[in-house]
């Protein structure tokens, strides 16, 4: 099929930190540089969740004179560490036994989605086309370069048949194309495969991060206050380990983002991240703080937390991959939004110092490689190149010192070099072996059910659409997944996409796509890597107001 198209110098997949911050340094290394940015969420930030804790950093490099302008909600006034021992006990660490680079002093508490409309109206200011509500569904390839994307249709029916609305899609062709979809990204994934760019130290690694924004009753909230810790209801056990860790971060105007992060190598497939989330909320620690809260919104996304042993050569012909797309977060820090934005920033200055020279496109940027190298960007993610292989391999106690003594010891080169080389879908155990989970029933006050909770994410998908979770093989959740793992897809799914039902004799798969709030987890964590996560028809998702 022939798709009428556009030409620019960069086009850009991507609305997030990476993406808007690629796409505003590129204009102001040339101005004259026609650039375009998609947008799969019905606006900027519309799918943009995280915690989120801002290092001004790069926002201080890309926008100097203005960046003080952008809404950065609160400094952090109060910094505190938990290990939670039991359901009832925690133990708050002293500052001096927390790993330095754990520590927030001049972080502020922001809203991630906030920040990009932010930066999507200086980007616009500056001449680059954003098209919100476009998805970027395949790749264009010509002798094995990229020379841009196509957008999907609008107006299919569920058969893939064209409605009377129907919109076909267009070739949004790039000298350069810049790929900034986040975690998991539908065509990274398929970049990094086709080009072989995987790292070949360890795979990357997930999480599911979990965040409910809270509005507090007058005179409860403590803006600036941010809590961070790990321990309870996560479990340490032989069999059913689990990892990961909590946050609650208090904001301006009386309210609250509480979360949990759940690592996707979890081992027992009867354990529901949600459901985790759900009774972290119950500890008093956190309790007290929500107490007589009203919860106002919620989502979930996958984190891309392997680091710098996971980070996949960046460059290939015809573009880059950048931000979470390539894995970029320093999950020793809880921090990637920085580093993301200044991962845009080289890519920018890379394709515009190539462009300036006469280049005409679809080379592999080699040198951009190199860039990122000698940048902060690359010594950060270095320093903690082992923090998490220290914790999947030994706990947050023993790891959480390894780490500690680590950072101390050997604040710029550490000689030492963990790795994990299992990847997180490997290591769920037989649902025979595992303990089933008893969670209990939400309160409706603390704990909610999660057709409340997406409801709360305003996702919104057209029913008459084609599903976007494609199936390689329709019957392995019956014939594989559910006799050896007790489809764990019921259960690692925040949002209730996949259900079994029918009769114990005669089982079947339900794909609910309508409620997906595009978290990724089904893509990551399905034992049998049978689920392939691609974008639905433009502006469908969640509609996150301020996460």
């Amino acid at each position: 099929m022939e798709h009428e198209a556009m030409e620019f110098d960069v086009v850009i997949v991507g609305g997030g930190p990476a993406g808007l911050s690629a796409a505003i340094a590129l204009k102001q290394h040339n101005a004259e540089l026609s650039v375009c940015l998609l947008e799969k969420g019905a606006e900027i930030g519309a799918h943009l969740l995280s915690g989120a804790l801002l290092d001004p950093v790069a926002l201080k490099e890309l926008l100097p004179e203005s960046w003080q302008q952008a809404p950065l909600g609160v400094e952090v006034n109060d910094d505190q560490v938990h290990l939670l021992q039991s359901d009832s006990r925690a133990l708050q660490l002293p500052n001096w036994a927390v790993p330095p680079r754990m520590h927030n002093e001049g972080s502020r508490i922001i809203s991630l989605g906030n920040l990009c409309r932010w930066l999507g109206q200086q980007a616009e200011q500056l001449g680059v086309e954003i098209y919100p509500g476009f998805t970027a569904s395949e790749l264009i390839m010509e002798a094995g370069r990229v020379k841009g994307v196509i957008t999907g249709d609008l107006g299919l029916d569920r058969a893939g048949n064209p409605k009377a609305d129907h919109v076909p899609g267009m070739a949004l062709l790039g000298r350069y194309t810049l790929f900034a979809e986040g975690a998991r990204g539908h065509l990274g994934k398929q970049l990094i495969a086709d080009f072989h760019l995987e790292s070949a130290a360890q795979p990357q690694h997930y999480a599911i991060g979990f965040k409910e924004l809270w509005q507090l009753p007058p005179g409860q909230g403590k803006p600036g206050r941010v809590l961070h810790g790990s321990g309870w209801p996560l479990s340490e056990g032989k069999e059913d380990k689990s990892q990961g860790g909590f946050y609650l971060y208090h904001l301006e105007q009386e309210q609250v983002a509480v979360g949990l992060i759940v690592d996707l190598n979890y081992r027992n497939p009867w354990l529901s991240p949600f459901d985790e989330f759900q009774r972290l909320k119950h500890h008093p620690l956190i309790a007290a703080a929500l107490q007589g809260g009203e919860r106002i919104s919620y989502g979930a996304r996958a984190i891309a937390k392997g680091g710098w042993h996971s980070l996949p050569r960046m460059h290939f012909p015809g573009g880059l991959l950048i931000g979470c797309d390539a894995g970029t977060l320093d999950f020793s820090r809880i921090k990637g939004i920085h580093t993301a934005m200044k991962s845009g920033m080289l890519a920018a200055k890379t394709v515009a110092m190539s462009l300036r020279g006469g280049d005409e496109g679809g080379r592999d940027l080699a040198e951009y490689g190199d860039a990122l190298q000698q940048s902060w960007l690359a010594h950060e993610l270095k320093t903690a190149r082992n923090f998490g292989a220290a914790l999947h391999r030994w706990g947050p106690w023993l790891g959480g010192a390894f780490n500690w003594l680590e950072q101390r010891l050997f604040p710029r080169t550490s000689p030492f070099t963990l790795l994990d080389k299992e990847p997180d879908y490997r290591q769920l155990r037989m649902a025979s072996r595992c303990q089933p989970i008893d969670y209990p029933k939400p309160d409706g006050k603390l704990s909610f059910d999660k057709l409340s909770s997406v409801y709360l994410a305003n996702t919104s998908h057209d029913e008459d659409q084609p599903c976007h979770l494609k199936l390689q093989d329709e019957t392995i959740p019956v014939a594989v997944n559910l006799p050896t793992w007790a489809e764990p897809a019921q259960r690692y799914c925040p949002a209730g996409v996949f259900e079994i039902l029918g009769s114990e004799s005669q089982p079947r798969l339900q794909i609910n796509a309508a409620n997906c709030i595009h978290c990724k987890t089904c893509d990551i964590k399905d034992p049998s890597q049978n689920i392939v996560w691609t974008p639905p028809q433009g502006g469908s998702g969640p509609n996150y107001p301020n996460m």
